[in-house]
Order: C-alpha cells, then structure tokens, then sequence
C-alpha cells in the first residue's frame, strides 16, 4: 500500500500533522510520500519521508504515473482533485479539511466546490470536530465522510526539565494572520505586564508566512508600546523538536501558552503544550474541544474579552494547586486520546471501507 499526502506548502500545523501520519502509516506498512506545491521553512523538520514540492502540472503528473499510489489525500487544495482525475489517476481520491475560516466556508457552501467534490473525491476526511461534521454532513450527505482525532507523537514530544526562569512567560504560537487573532495576545501581554512587570511574551512564528497587512499592524501597536515591545521576544521557524524544549520552559517560568485562533479544526500548539506540562489559556476555536475541558485540563475565555482572560490568566499564575491539577490532567488526557498508532490503525480502516465500496459497486455493474 502506498499513499500520497498533498498540500500547499510544510507549515504550521499541516507539517506537523503530515510529518506525524507518514511517520506513523510507514511503521504500520503503509508507504507514505509528502507533495507540497511551494517550499516552506517546514521541510527542515522532515526526515526520513520521501517529499516533493513542485507547482508544475506535468512534473505532479509524472509523479503520480511513476509511484502508483494507491490512495491521495489533497487538503484544501479543490483544484488539484479535478487536475489528478485529468491526470488519469483512478485510485481513492481524499479531500480533506483541516479547519475553516470564513472564506472557506463560504466556499463549501457553493455549488460549484460541491459539484467539484462530488464529481472527483471518493470521500472526505476531517478531524473531530462537531463544528465540520455538521457543516459537512449537512450540505455533502451522499459522499463518505470519516472524522478521527489528528495524532500527536507524544512518545517523542513531551516535557524536559531545564533550569527554572527567574520570570513567568506568556507563550503564543501561530501566524500573523487575521484569524490567529493575534491582538488578544498583545492585548493580554500589555495587561499582564502591568501587573506582573518581569513577564516576558514569547511568540513563536513562521515570519515567511506572515500577512503585510497583519504585520504592518502589528509593528505599529509595537512602535506605540515601547514596553510591550521590549518585553517581546519572536522566534521564527523553530525546529519542531526544540519547540517541546521551548513549551516545557514556559510550563516551567510558571507561565502559560495563549491560543488567540478565532476558527480551528485540531489545533497542534495546544496539544503540544499540554505533553510539555505547559497549561492552556484559550478560546474556544472549535477543534481545542478535544482537548480542553474548562478548569479541568485547560481554560476558555471568550474571544475579545480581555478582562475575562486577565482573570483567568491570573488564576493560572497564582493558583499553584489548581494549575498542578489542570497540568497532570491536560498530560494523561492527551496521551490516552491522541495516538499516532491509533491514527494510522484508523487511517488504514478508512482506506479499506473505501475498497470494499468500490468492489460492491462494481459488482452492481456487472
């Protein structure tokens, strides 16, 4: 069995997902190959996987002839589905939906992205999120649909005790992009340090995959915030296994990691954090549910709402019992749920459904 995984570009939390299930499907038998479209700062953390990035039609099409996959998963990418059918590909097609901001899920709802993916894809496939499913069940009812949880490499990510900082630190990770919604980082960090004056930010990015437009945004509020802007620390395109160091040190300082998204499907950074016994702050983006379970494994606060986050910042920051119990239970809570050798087990059932479905159909050909 040999599978494909496509998509844009090697960053964020696709990377991370796609580096995880290939590592995972190859231990389990599964041949897994990568193909992003651009390059990205991501492909350093890559080992060990066969990958290809190229944009050219007829380069993706020789690709696809000389491996013979037996499966594709495309994420997002609707237009690539129609371009390997053109191709003359006709093993199990996989669109698969990560997460949605407002402009992609205008998209779904037209006819045209529906006629697209019931004309090329073979199924869908998304993590569990109730959000997707009922979006995706309501509007695509006759075509299969499988939701399982992403998986997380917690036998190889997780804690590591380093010296204590003299200092609490407020951890954010993401892009500068709208739906990061990366103001309510700044805005707590400028309230926080007028009550804690030691705290650092630390903001963890791929500076390559920025908006301008956010970005110059963002550089004014700093230019009008010189203490804020002094207390700010950027580290762009961290390697994926120093950042279990980078998480387990703010766990550590006392502080806490801050996820601002307005719309996620999985989100990998809160995850992340929680194998590192590094507690959460966040809004309820959407697929964080999997993982947060208000003041027993992490904290809500509601998007915008900056008082409503100070007071929960602060209970993280002070409540040294309350914040041991929300670290221990976020720990155990993710490595029971979360396995890559569960994923692979149900990626693999996913593709044998599809088979089956393929022979009784033509069988009713016959």
């Amino acid at each position: 069995m040999k599978v494909l995984f496509m998509f844009y570009n090697p960053s964020g939390g696709m990377e991370t997902l796609n580096r995880i299930r290939s590592k995972a499907l190859i231990a389990h038998g599964v041949e897994s190959h990568l193909l992003y479209k651009f390059d990205g700062e991501g492909r350093n953390n890559i080992k060990n996987i066969t990958t290809f990035v190229t944009c050219e039609k007829e380069t993706i099409r020789e690709i696809i002839k000389r491996e013979g996959y037996d499966a594709i998963t495309v994420c997002s990418d609707i237009n690539m589905l129609a371009q390997l059918r053109s191709f003359g590909y006709s093993g199990r097609l996989i669109f698969e939906l990560q997460g949605l901001g407002r402009h992609e899920e205008r998209l779904l709802l037209t006819q045209s992205f529906k006629d697209q993916i019931y004309e090329h894809a073979d199924a869908i496939l998304y993590p569990y999120n109730q959000q997707l499913r009922e979006l995706m069940s309501s509007n695509y009812p006759e075509i299969p649909q499988y939701s399982f949880d992403d998986p997380l490499d917690w036998e190889y990510f997780g804690y590591t005790a380093y010296p204590r900082k003299s200092f609490p630190i407020l951890g954010w990770v993401g892009r500068l992009q709208s739906n990061k919604n990366w103001r309510d980082f700044l805005l707590l960090g400028q309230t926080l340090i007028g009550l804690y004056p030691d705290l650092y930010l630390w903001l963890f990015e791929d500076e390559t995959m920025a908006d301008p437009a956010e970005l110059e945004d963002f550089n004014e509020i700093l230019a009008n915030n010189p203490t804020l802007k002094a207390r700010l620390i950027r580290y762009s395109n961290v390697p994926h296994d120093l950042m279990a160091d980078y998480l387990s040190i703010i766990g550590d300082s006392g502080g806490f990691l801050l996820s601002t998204s307005i719309s996620e499907g999985f989100g990998y950074a809160v995850a992340e954090a929680m194998l590192c016994r590094c507690p959460v702050l966040s809004t309820d983006s959407g697929g964080v549910r999997r993982f947060i379970t208000h003041n027993k494994t992490g904290k809500f606060y509601t998007q915008g709402r900056i008082e409503e986050a100070t007071l929960e910042a602060i209970s993280l920051l002070t409540n040294k019992n309350e914040r041991e119990q929300l670290i221990v239970n976020a720990e155990a809570h993710i490595k029971r749920h979360f396995s890559s050798s569960v994923y692979a087990n149900r990626f693999s059932t996913m593709l044998n459904h599809l088979d089956q479905g393929r022979r009784v159909n033509r069988n009713r050909l016959r």
